[in-house]
């Protein structure tokens, strides 16, 4: 059987029904949901060949290419959400803020935020400085009808991690060092982000995204009490901003296994748990009223298909007494994976979970 030719789960009649957005509000479903991160990207043939020479930024900004990476997905797995493809640079980028994304390193910015009269650069976010995300989820919904798209932004501690140290790190000594030394100027600037982060998902929400993911990449580099300090407030902030549209909000970072409690008080409806907290755990750590997404190991798929399925009844027992589960991996797709592999692990967690 080729990836294109796999199974489909019956397909509801409008994202709202769907397997995806009813396990995100808690309620039953026909089977477990599947969508996985960094779904859209380099493992599939399709997207290098659509990207050849497409700088990353610019891929994001063409409406009609945002539309098919963001479709093909769909198409080769049979996933029950979409998301959109974006990266979580691109507000800043849509302001003005002097970066780039450089290949095998990541983004760049040029004028790293330092002192409090660097912020002048982050000015608010409007709708026209992302006429091309309205356009793009214009066509997206056509084209998905009853399959769900998923909105995308980074969480303002993230974005300023890039901003403060320049780039990327493993360390975040320089955005560190503001957190603690200059906790004025830092929470100026999560402020800041969170306004422009919250800007970007509403523009998202109201072009026709059925739900939203934070993306705190790098939050799992702070201890529980500097997160609850200096970051929770902004993430919260967002969170809060688009409340009142009523779409599921998820909140995902990796390494986050001992800020989950937290990153749910945060105001998600879901959140995302990485590979390293099994899922009843995680549950116990986040507590009752939230739905959890996750969270297969992303390496597991270099393995050989029994070994896959193995894995993936061990994350689907750990959720099974969930109030609501999206399966997940617990990062991205890797850029080696097997785009076969994911397919048959989507008819995998359809089959297995069929109620």
């Amino acid at each position: 059987m080729s990836a294109n030719d796999a199974p489909r789960a019956p397909q509801p009649s409008a994202p709202y029904d769907s397997a995806f957005l009813k396990a995100c509000r808690r309620e039953p479903v026909p089977h477990t949901p599947v969508w996985f991160m960094r779904q859209a990207g380099r493992s599939l043939p399709e997207y290098r060949k659509v990207r050849e020479g497409v700088p990353m930024l610019e891929s994001c900004m063409r409406p009609e290419l945002v539309t098919e990476i963001t479709l093909q997905p769909v198409r080769r797995h049979g996933v029950d959400a979409a998301i959109y493809f974006s990266d979580i640079v691109v507000p800043l980028k849509a302001i003005g803020i002097d970066l780039d994304i450089k290949p095998g390193v990541g983004p760049v910015v040029e004028h790293p935020i330092r002192t409090r009269a660097d912020l002048a650069q982050l000015r608010d976010l409007t709708p026209e400085d992302v006429s091309y995300v309205t356009e793009a989820i214009g066509l997206l919904t056509r084209e998905l009808g009853a399959t769900p798209l998923i909105g995308f932004a980074g969480a303002p501690f993230t974005l300023a991690s890039y901003l403060v140290e320049g780039g990327p790190s493993r360390t975040y000594e320089n955005a560190k060092a503001m957190m603690y030394g200059d906790p004025g100027l830092w929470a100026d600037l999560l402020d800041r982000l969170a306004d422009i982060t919250a800007a970007f998902l509403k523009v998202q929400i109201e072009a026709g995204a059925s739900a939203v993911q934070l993306f705190d990449s790098w939050a799992g580099a702070l201890a529980p009490v500097d997160y609850r300090r200096s970051v929770l407030p902004a993430s919260a902030k967002v969170f809060e901003a688009v409340a009142g549209y009523g779409v599921p909000r998820i909140h995902f970072g990796v390494g986050t296994g001992e800020l989950l409690g937290l990153m749910g008080e945060a105001g998600a409806d879901v959140v995302g748990v990485d590979w390293r907290v099994p899922m009843d755990e995680a549950a116990r750590r986040v507590g009752p009223g939230k739905a959890l997404q996750g969270n297969l190991d992303p390496t597991v798929l270099f393995a050989p298909t029994e070994a896959v399925e193995a894995k993936t009844r061990e994350v689907l027992q750990s959720a099974a007494g969930l109030e609501g589960h999206v399966f997940n991996l617990g990062h991205g797709v890797m850029p080696a994976t097997d785009p076969d592999a994911l397919t048959r692990l989507v008819e995998y967690v359809h089959t297995h979970t069929a109620r």
